[in-house]
């Protein structure tokens, strides 16, 4: 085999097959992942079932096919087990959007506030909060907080406005980050999907934008969208989420028609994860992630009571 070449897909396939034996490794992927990688994984599904599966998980190995705060996540969950990540780069703009430092400043301002971080957090952030949430359970848990004590809510502004306009909430204090691949979802995209197929059902993740989420026929989770589509009587569905959820629900509900939103909703880092990486970090062990004590220990805990919760 020359250096040009590269191995057919399925002995890439076979190879991880046999390292995942050899290694006692259990593969988790999230939705938004690239197909081939999708369907090699043990386990797929959104942070929150992502999350509980790598509790659950019964291995030496667990890796990662995600972005790095999903890899952090198992790691906190599975201190003595080897957790890896296919590619290190594969970050969150979103979770960069608030730092320790700027979290600590916020915190001074309300000091009687509690804070609710998204998953899509880094574990330093994670440490500061007293409970995490994700897309699927963020109303379960501000609902768990007495409804007199302020909330404060990080990164996500968006998926805050949805949530507080759930609950009633009026004392949600928003932090101003965003999800780019769901911000780059526009009306204008909805409504030329809509004039193709006007019978379909539009799914609508709550990242996305206020206005956006309410042209939506559905709000809900990744998982919950893939619910949805399973248990509807509609034909049809306009899946406004990072594009990768469709090829879920496709294999699901091969009898549906299922249409992306738009090619803008990619998410780029989620796409960095590809076959040769996962064999590569199989083969070496390459890429383990680490998450200093002091720090994980805190944010173990915002993530436990987050599943207690859910």
């Amino acid at each position: 085999m020359t250096s040009l070449e590269r191995p057919a897909p399925a002995e890439l396939v076979e190879r991880i097959n046999r390292l995942r034996h050899r290694r006692r490794a259990y593969i988790i992927a999230h939705n938004y992942q690239v197909p081939e990688v999708q369907d090699i994984a043990d386990f797929v599904g959104d942070s929150l079932t992502m999350a509980r599966a790598a509790a659950k998980a019964e291995a030496e190995v667990v890796l990662v096919c995600g972005v790095h705060f999903m890899a952090e996540t198992a790691k906190l969950l599975n201190p003595d087990r080897t957790v890896l990540e296919p590619d290190p780069h594969a970050g969150c703009p979103m979770a960069d959007m608030i730092t320790p430092k700027e979290l600590a400043e916020a915190k001074s301002r309300h000091p009687d506030a509690a804070v609710v971080a998204y998953v899509n957090s880094s574990a330093d952030v994670k440490a500061m909060t007293d409970v995490c949430c994700t897309s699927a359970n963020a109303v379960a848990v501000v609902q768990s907080i007495p409804p007199e004590r302020p909330i404060l809510f990080v990164p996500d502004e968006s998926l805050g406005e949805y949530v507080a306009e759930k609950t009633g909430r009026r004392n949600i204090i928003l932090w101003p980050g965003f999800c780019p691949t769901h911000h780059r979802i526009l009306a204008e995209h909805i409504e030329a999907r809509r004039s193709q197929r006007p019978d379909a059902e539009v799914l609508v993740h709550p990242e996305c934008t206020r206005e956006v989420r309410h042209m939506a026929d559905f709000v809900g989770s990744t998982s919950q969208i893939i619910r949805r589509v399973a248990e509807s009587p509609r034909r049809a569905f306009i899946i406004a989420t990072e594009l990768g959820v469709c090829h879920t629900i496709r294999k699901q509900n091969p009898t549906k028609t299922i249409l992306q939103v738009s090619r803008l909703a990619d998410c780029p880092n989620m796409k960095l994860n590809t076959l040769e990486k996962v064999l590569w970090s199989l083969e070496d062990l390459v890429h383990p992630v680490t998450v200093p004590e002091d720090t994980a220990s805190a944010a173990r805990q915002a993530i436990e009571r987050m599943l207690a919760i859910s």
